[in-house]
């Protein structure tokens, strides 16, 4: 059971930004989407989120895209964006209600799993506030508690660490954890390394929407023929390498 992408390009007016990706992400794996500004990572995600429709290549789930079934297709796979995607009409609760009639979940099944989340992310007060109330933090944090609700079996996210404070980030990062461990894919790009490199079971190194290595660390050290480096030092190398391009 895997994410599968097979010889992807993928852009804008038919000009490539992903040059030739070939992937695949088990279920239970989480990866570490690392790259500059740039590089092409949220062209990879919204085009995996069927957002963006390839020029060349595939996006598979269990053998199945897209066009194969939409419903089947979309209802796997849950996403986090880099900026809160929030209706100023609607409350948390109402959120919740709406996420869960998107993937077909009875709205008391997903409202006891929110409720922990919840708690945890001290939104257990808010659930009648409207976005206009919240911080970006707690914007954010709305938009991990949608998503940690469904049934999805991959998760994508884009800088999930973006405008949480440390007790949230810690909390996100254990949910990660036993989310992979129930089973879920997890896919997300990052900056903070440091946080990656504790996470990840592998990542995937994307320079000019080519990915120039994969593997774990030890695998990525033999890639960049730099045997003592740390993910920080191969980043380094990949983005000097780019510079002298």
């Amino acid at each position: 059971m895997t994410l599968q992408v097979d010889n992807l390009f993928s852009g804008y007016r038919q000009v490539p930004v992903l040059k030739d990706v070939n992937f695949s992400i088990k279920f239970g794996e989480i990866v570490g989407l690392i790259g500059l500004n740039g590089a092409g990572k949220s062209t990879l995600l919204k085009t995996i989120l069927g957002l963006i429709e390839p020029q060349q290549g595939s996006v598979k789930i269990n053998g199945q895209s897209i066009v194969d079934n939409h419903k089947d297709y979309a209802q796997n796979i849950a996403y986090i964006p880099e900026t809160p995607i929030l209706y100023e009409e609607l409350t948390l609760k109402e959120h919740i209600e709406m996420t869960a009639l998107g993937y077909n979940i009875p709205v008391d099944v997903a409202m006891q799993r929110a409720e922990p989340l919840l708690k945890m992310f001290r939104l257990d007060k808010n659930l009648n506030w409207f976005p206009t109330h919240f911080s970006k933090g707690m914007k954010q944090k709305v938009m991990v508690v949608c998503a940690l609700i469904t049934d999805a079996k991959i998760l994508i996210i884009d800088e999930p660490f973006l405008g949480l404070d440390p007790i949230a980030i810690r909390d996100f990062t254990n949910l990660l954890k036993e989310r992979a461990a129930d089973g879920t894919a997890i896919l997300f790009t990052t900056h903070v390394l440091s946080i990656a490199d504790e996470l990840c079971d592998y990542f995937l190194m994307l320079r000019a929407g080519v990915l120039i290595g994969q593997g774990n660390v030890s695998e990525l050290r033999e890639q960049f023929m730099m045997p003592e480096a740390s993910l920080d030092d191969i980043y380094i190398a990949m983005t000097e390498q780019e510079e002298a391009l």
